[in-house]
Parts: C-alpha cells; structure tokens; sequence
C-alpha cells in the first residue's frame, strides 16, 4: 500500500472540493446530485479518492444529511479499506440529530464501526483522538446514560481540541457538543457562548462552511441570545440550499425572534427539499415549524392545508417524525381556541410517550375550556402516567410532560370552580416551566404555560396581572398572536388605554396577512375603530 499522510493542517483546511457525483446517491434520494452544500475541507491520512469522498461526506453530516454521510463515508472507504476514520465518519452518522438521543440500534452499529476503526488501527495520533472521544458516546446503548456520555465526550473534545489547536473541524465538533451537552437549567448558557465564541473565530477563517453557521443557530437557540444568530440564520440557507435540514434550520432563529414570514418561507422550502430527498423526518420537522407559524399570523387555511400536505415521503417514524405528526393538530386546536376541536383529537401511542402526550395535553385543555373539565381526567391521568415511565429514562421530557400535567390540571380546576386552587397550580407550572428551555424538536410549547396563567387570570376578571404575565409570555415568545392579543385585551380591560392600542395594531401587523377572520382580529379592530 503506498504511503499516505495528512497534508499541512492550514493549506488542507481552505481547500474545496467538488460537488459529490456518487450515482448510489442520486438513486438513493431521487434526484440529481446536490450541488450547494457550502465547502469543508476535513484532512484524514487516506488516498485522494477517499479523501474527496470523506470531504462530501462531512459536508452532508454538517447539514445533519445522515444517510447521505453515511454512503460517502462507506464510499471512502471501499476506494481506501485502511482510512479508518471512514469508519468514525459512519458512527458520528448514526447519532443523527446529536439534540436527540440516537436508538440503542445505532449506538450499537457505532460502537462495533469504531471497534472496526481501533482493530485496524489509526493512522496518525490526531486520527487516534477523533475515535477515541466518539466512542465514549457509543459506550452503552443504555439511553438513561446517554447524556452522562455525552459529557464524557465533550471533555475528550476538549482535549483533543487543545492538542490539536490549528484542527479547525476539531474546533466545530467541540463546539457542537458544548452547546448539545449543555445543562437546559443553565440559563447562563455558558456552554453555549464558549461553543459560539469558538464558531464565530472559525466562521472568520471559513465563511463558507455549512457546519459553522449551522452550530451557530443552534447555539443561539435561545430566547436572551437569538438575536446573535440572525446572522447564521441569514447565512445558512442559501450556503447549503440542497440541504432540507439547512432550508428549515434558519427557522429556529426566525421563530425566536418572531419573523414569522421569513419562517414561512424557509421551511415551505425545506418542506419541499426534503421531498425531493425523501426525508420523513425532516418533511415532518419542517411542517411543525411551518404550521406553528403560520398560525401565529392568523393563516389558519394555510396551516390546514400544510397538515392535510404533510406525508408524502416514506413511512418511517422517527423522533422528529412522530412529534410533529402529534404536534400540527394540537397546535391547529389549541392556538385558534378550536377547544372542542382539541378534545376531539385522538390520542396514539409511539415509540415516543413524550410526543404522545402532546395530544393528551391538548384534549385536557380541550376539556377544561370547552365547559366539560370532569371529562379531561383520562388525558390527565395519562400524562401522569408518561411522566412517570419517562423518569429516570429522559429527565427532561419527563419533566416537560410533568409541566403539561401541572398545567392541565390547573386549568381543569379553574374550569370545575376552584379557581384559587387552579390559579395556583397554573403558577407553579409556569415557574416550572420558566426554570426549562424548549427542546429544538419545536418551535415552542402548544400552550406556553405562563399564557395558559394569563388567560385564567383574564377569566377571572384579574386584568392588571393578567396583562403582566402576558407581557412576560412575549419576553420570551415575542410577537406570538395569543400573548399579544391577550395583554391588548387585559389592558383594555385595566383601562390602560395607550397598551391596548400599541397591543391590538400589533396583532393586525401580526396578522397582516391572515386568511381567516378571527375573532381578535375583529376585536382588535373594533377597539381601534373607537380609540
């Protein structure tokens, strides 16, 4: 075999490379070969061919692109058998979305490809650090212990980052898993600000790699730092246009910082690229975050016409999959206060209790302020039960769905009469879930528990502080149409006249383009008709 080294890491780093022209991925998506994924340049100790072919295959993984990078990797190494690292690119593929934990399937076929990657050896000591830190994450298939193992990881990425300090692809994984390992009760968010700090040197040094603006937006995912990301979000679409997960990613940023239109626009994008490409999962994870803002600008017909729409890839139900799936209806129910609507959803039952609970939250609701509190029992039991098996299985969702539970039951009691009792326990949840951060599954909570507060506080002729919470609601949620609407009305209500007017013209900027005449857009108009 002839002898193969790593070019200089600061020349290898700044070159680019051909769009890929496997013919096994045109057949697998079904459509021609992609050509705009932004550039990458990741040097391992293999031939040219392999090494072109390793190159594609990290800039579809920076897209999060994984069962493309997973055949380009596999191409890598059938033109190189020895280019170990081929087998470290297919494991990091098989953690899909590093945001959610991978099955105990593909923990298991990553730990045996880096056992493959160790027998045969490594080829230069960086190579040896890049597969030692990943299989930390592959050291069980015990999901309970996979954020332990992220950690692990993380401060192996840490290390290797050290030793390796001109590794600029060192640098960005370490990035990654800063903000992917991060503590969701840090609101410090320290992590992630020393994970951005590192991308936004590298972003310097490579403006056109897809993973830096990617982890960015991702970083920023934050109510207090999303206005940081605006750049990344701008940046990232059109750098990997041929990537669904990169057409929907903007989105994240967009929503946090209420673009609503913009957020229409790039995910119908990625709706539609991920079609092309066959991807369930992202079509579906596109959608959610499609319907979602569609609703909030009043396009109810459009929001219904993007769930009947949804679906036209495969079968397969993933994480992403199977919560937006349980997501648009409750979300088409809950934010038009269709409430008989959301008790006459249908539960179902996943691979995924967290995102079944979702249809048991919206009937609770349903329920409750429909007038008919007594019949919600079923669903709140059931969402006590979800978050009793999710316990010391997945902390956060177990106490995101504990959150759901509280809130149900504060609005149930509020609605059979003990209003006290049920504003109280409508408080805790929004103290609760004001301690926790969204999960990047979606766009926000159906019912932000706070606002679910402030419509109890509404109902129960308590303007003043029903406006307050609504206010705190857009702190966080800024510009979403139930907040807004509300504290325009609870102002109204107080007599705080000039709040009700800013309030309602925000709505109808809002809902400039809405195509359903709700009733808030006609209050709204009303009021300012008057004032």
């Amino acid at each position: 075999m002839p002898h193969r080294a790593v070019a200089a890491l600061p020349v290898a780093l700044g070159l680019a490379f051909a769009a890929p022209q496997a013919a096994g991925q045109q057949a697998q998506h079904g459509h021609a070969p992609p050509s705009v994924l932004g550039t990458v340049a990741f040097p391992v100790a293999c031939d040219a061919a392999a090494q072109a072919a390793f190159n594609r295959g990290m800039t579809f993984q920076h897209s999060f692109w994984y069962q493309a990078a997973a055949e380009a990797f596999r191409e890598a190494r059938q033109a190189d058998p020895g280019c170990t690292m081929t087998h470290w690119g297919e494991a990091l593929s098989l953690l899909t979305n590093p945001y959610s934990p991978p099955t105990p399937a593909n923990l298991r076929r990553g730990r045996a490809l880096l056992e493959e990657a160790k027998r045969l050896g490594a080829r230069n000591e960086r190579e040896a650090g890049y597969i030692e830190a990943l299989s930390l994450v592959f050291a069980g298939d015990d999901l309970a212990q996979h954020r332990a193992r992220l950690g692990a990881y993380r401060d192996a990425m840490a290390r290797l980052h050290q030793r390796f300090p001109d590794d600029s692809e060192a640098a960005i994984q370490y990035a990654l898993v800063l903000g992917v390992a991060a503590s969701p009760a840090d609101k410090t968010y320290a992590d992630q600000l020393r994970g951005a700090e590192i991308l936004e040197r590298e972003w310097q040094r490579q403006p056109d790699h897809p993973g830096i603006v990617h982890y960015l937006i991702h970083l920023y995912d934050y109510p207090s730092l999303a206005g940081r990301g605006t750049r990344a979000a701008e940046r990232y679409a059109a750098l990997a246009a041929d990537a669904p997960h990169a057409l929907h990613m903007p989105s994240h940023i967009f929503t946090r910082v209420g673009r609503w239109e913009d957020s229409i626009a790039t995910n119908r994008r990625a709706a539609e690229r991920a079609v092309a490409a066959n991807d369930t999962e992202q079509e579906f994870h596109a959608h959610d975050y499609l319907v979602y803002a569609y609703l909030q600008t009043g396009q109810d017909q459009a929001a219904r016409r993007a769930i009947d729409g949804v679906g036209r890839t495969g079968a397969e139900r993933r994480q992403a999959h199977a919560f937006a799936a349980a997501a648009m209806p409750a979300r088409y129910a809950l934010e038009r206060g269709a409430w008989a609507e959301a008790a006459a959803l249908t539960p179902q039952r996943t691979d995924y209790p967290f995102a079944d609970a979702l249809t048991h939250f919206a009937r609770a609701i349903g329920f409750a302020r429909a007038g008919r509190p007594q019949e919600a029992a079923a669903d709140t039991e059931a969402l006590g039960r979800i978050a009793a098996g999710l316990r010391g299985r997945d902390a956060y969702w177990a106490e995101q769905v504990e959150i759901q539970r509280q809130a149900a039951e504060g609005w149930v009691a509020f609605a059979s009469g003990r209003r006290e009792d049920g504003l109280a326990t409508l408080r805790e949840a929004a103290e609760r879930e004001g301690r926790t951060e969204k999960h990047v599954v979606t766009p926000g909570p159906l019912a932000p528990a706070r606002e679910l507060y402030a419509e109890a506080l509404l109902e129960a002729g308590r303007p003043a502080e029903a406006q307050r919470e609504f206010e705190a609601v857009q702190r966080t949620e800024p510009r979403r149409f139930r907040a807004v609407h509300g504290a325009a009305r609870a102002a109204e209500l107080a007599g705080d006249r000039e709040a009700a007017r800013r309030g309602y013209e925000q709505v109808l900027a809002i809902a400039a383009r809405a195509d359903t005449q709700r009733p808030e857009l006609a209050a709204a108009r009303a009021y300012l008709g008057r004032n």
